[in-house]
């Protein structure tokens, strides 16, 4: 297996484990997976697979990062290029914030008794109240209603310190800032050298979270109300189909799962042979993807079925969602068990392997697309490991914003605006457009018959050229149409300023699109029809190096289409296709 595949399916299980948290976001809403099941797989086959496989097998054609492959695919739309490496960017910021989450839970775990599992404790307020060992007799209503839990105290006082709210940033937290450091010279030292470093440290990272997911499976379902917590998972709900939330969920939620529209897939499957079958490995992926999720969706709502049964309350108020399952659910479970610690140091340990994994992916992409755009400049000598170093030390330093005391107010700005789910379907719009139409559907299955051998079903095709770009222009219309700003714990409300720079930060992305166009064109000499004319024709060098490559090929001069023998002779000339 290629390195880039390598690490590629390394990615896809670290997203498939890490992003069932945003499954249960859609659960909450949606009450019951059933619901949600149907309008997944109608994108999965719509949207997921497509949108997928087109940015791998253009890595893998033009074996070029993020950046380029648009360029040699066409000129006008490389735009399309620089939005996927600044929602990357933003996501090398702020992502890696929660593996130094992780990393402060796993160090307070090496205890006989967990820190969130007891109040009593300096950070612990007179409100705290340890839920599992309650008796309702002793306390008044009135108590009950201002009590907060230990583990949720251990958050937001222990570990955030938060504070009022985004006007009021407070103090660095150390601890923390030493734990992104740590985060960031181990994701460092694990890509410094490239995938030839990269696929051997996948391998590890992927493999232990699968036996942590099997471990947690067999003690989740063995557990009493395991059974309720399953049912709650995927008892259906036929009636919540009507619902146009549960379709944009559904719709975002395959978009995030799949790391589309993040360059980072074009970038790995730069690193694929040019003859590796990309087409079988993205079908396997895509289902691996969806059915780890599926399986991992079992463990955590047993262990929420426990909680509930243990609390004795409905199922749907012991979920969280967010961050809030990875650092106040989960751990709350764990308090719960035999031997806690030991659980909770074995969830932290998977929690800090995906999170590693991912991290080091997106990094690996960024860096990718910048040395393939100066390959004079990076490669040579240690200027890449220079250069990686230089992006870890920036990246570091505009991440310990989100470690002050109002830190988390940042993180979640970051998260629903800068890397959101409307900056991606905006990308994949054009993603569509650009092969679908421009460079043209058919023109790019020839290039990957030439690759793999044969040419993948005609469904794909069509989704690329209506299905896929029309479903997401929906959604993101249905978006802006259903818009309402962004609030923490659905309590706190941001200035205006806060929303500002949010839309700044999605703008940001989707902006290059568009902005490109303009500069190219007005860069461009000649009429408008001219203009187009030049910038959607693929660069010089992009060819088909298989077998197809070697016999009869079409080139394009002009207006017309010109069909080459293998000899180089012209076999028949005919007028081009126009795309707009």
């Amino acid at each position: 297996m290629y390195r880039g595949l390598g690490i590629l399916i390394a990615h896809l299980l670290e997203i498939a484990f890490l992003y069932e948290e945003d499954f249960l976001q859609v659960i909450s809403k949606v009450k019951r997976r059933g619901a949600f099941l149907i309008p997944y797989v109608v994108f999965f086959i719509c949207c997921g697979i497509p949108v997928f496989f087109l940015e791998t097998a253009l890595g893998q054609f033009t074996s070029e990062g993020g950046i380029t492959c648009w360029r040699k695919v066409c000129p006008l739309f490389e735009g399309i290029g620089y939005a996927t490496q600044v929602i990357e960017a933003h996501l090398n910021v702020y992502y890696i914030i929660i593996l130094a989450w992780a990393i402060f839970y796993l160090s307070n775990c090496f205890t006989t008794e967990l820190p969130w599992a007891t109040c009593g404790h300096e950070w612990n307020t007179e409100n705290c109240v340890e839920f599992q060992k309650l008796n309702v007799s002793n306390h008044s209503y009135v108590s009950l209603q201002n009590a907060t839990s230990p583990v949720m105290e251990f958050w937001e006082r222990r570990v955030l310190a938060i504070s009022d709210g985004i006007e009021h940033i407070g103090n660095l937290r150390w601890e923390l800032a030493l734990c992104l450091l740590a985060a960031w010279t181990i994701c460092y030292f694990c890509i410094w050298k490239g995938t030839k470093s990269t696929g051997k440290v996948v391998y590890v990272t992927a493999t232990f979270p699968y036996v942590m997911l099997l471990i947690l499976l067999i003690r989740g379902v063995t557990l009493p109300g395991a059974s309720e917590g399953i049912k709650f998972y995927l008892y259906p709900d036929l009636s919540r189909l009507s619902d146009p939330q549960v379709w944009v969920d559904a719709g975002t939620q395959i978009f995030f799962s799949y790391a589309i529209c993040l360059g980072c897939l074009t970038a790995l499957g730069s690193y694929n042979n040019y003859n590796n079958n990309c087409y079988r490995d993205c079908i396997m992926l895509c289902c691996l993807n969806s059915g780890t999720s599926f399986v991992a969706g079992f463990a955590i709502f047993s262990v929420l079925g426990f909680m509930a049964y243990e609390q004795g309350v409905p199922i749907a108020e012991v979920a969280e969602s967010g961050p809030g399952l990875a650092f106040i659910a989960y751990p709350k479970a764990v308090t719960m068990m035999p031997l806690s610690p030991l659980w909770a140091t074995l969830f932290f340990m998977m929690l800090i392997f995906l999170g590693l994994d991912s991290q080091f992916v997106c990094v690996e992409s960024l860096v990718t697309a910048v040395v393939d755009m100066y390959p004079k400049v990076f490669r040579r000598g240690y200027r890449r490991e220079l250069l990686i170093l230089a992006l870890s030390i920036i990246s570091y330093f505009l991440g310990l914003v989100m470690l002050t005391e109002g830190g988390m107010y940042i993180f979640q700005l970051f998260d629903s605006y800068a890397a959101s789910g409307m900056c991606l379907l905006f990308v994949a719009i054009f993603e569509c457009i650009c092969i679908g139409w421009v460079y043209g559907s058919n023109r790019f299955y020839d290039n990957i018959e030439d690759m793999i051998g044969y040419r993948p079903l005609s469904l794909i095709k069509w989704c690329w050229k209506v299905v896929t770009p029309g479903i997401c222009a929906g959604i993101f219309i249905f978006f802006l149409v259903k818009y309402k700003p962004l609030k923490y714990n659905n309590i706190y409300t941001y200035p205006a300023w806060g929303y500002g720079i949010g839309w700044l930060m999605a703008l940001s992305s989707m902006l290059c699109i568009p902005l490109w166009v303009f500069i190219k064109l007005w860069k461009t000499e000649g009429t408008l029809p001219e203009k187009f004319q030049k910038l959607t024709v693929p660069s010089a060098d992009l060819k088909m190096r298989g077998k197809l490559g070697a016999g009869p090929r079409t080139v394009t001069v002009n207006d017309c289409e010109a069909k080459l023998k293998g000899d180089g002779t012209i076999a028949a000339i005919t007028e081009k296709e126009t795309h707009f």
